[in-house]
């Protein structure tokens, strides 16, 4: 059983940056695929990012493209989301999932953990 807490949600203005972490407790945490969703109010979540195993390959929602990253640190335990140039749209709970199996998903459905979520919020 994994464990996911994330961190680093906030308020920020609109064209600003935050950095989202997820610390991962409970399994092996490297033998997992990592994603990150986020969830607007009235509306469904969605995916955002997710990334390999490795770290070598990562995958990601065209509205976040050229301004979001993810990357992690397996001797770490732990996954970031780096956001730049953020809108008023991203303004959502973010949460970081672990998925046990080998290939990436894009699904909510393929990720088997899930953290409580961070509060993420961009004025305009």
């Amino acid at each position: 059983q994994v464990q996911l807490v994330e961190s680093g949600g906030g308020l920020v203005q609109a064209g600003g940056s935050l950095r989202l972490s997820c610390a991962a407790s409970g399994g092996t945490f490297s033998t997992h695929v990592m994603g990150w969703f986020r969830q607007a109010p009235g509306k469904e979540r969605e995916f955002v990012f997710a990334i390999s195993r490795s770290g070598g390959t990562a995958y990601y929602a065209n509205s976040v493209k050229g301004r979001f990253t993810m990357s992690r640190d397996n001797a770490k335990n732990t996954v970031y989301l780096q956001m730049k140039s953020l809108k008023p749209e991203d303004t959502a709970v973010y949460y970081c999932a672990a998925r046990r199996s080998r290939g990436p998903s894009m699904g909510i459905g393929g990720y088997d953990y899930w953290g409580q979520g961070t509060q993420v919020t961009v004025s305009s």
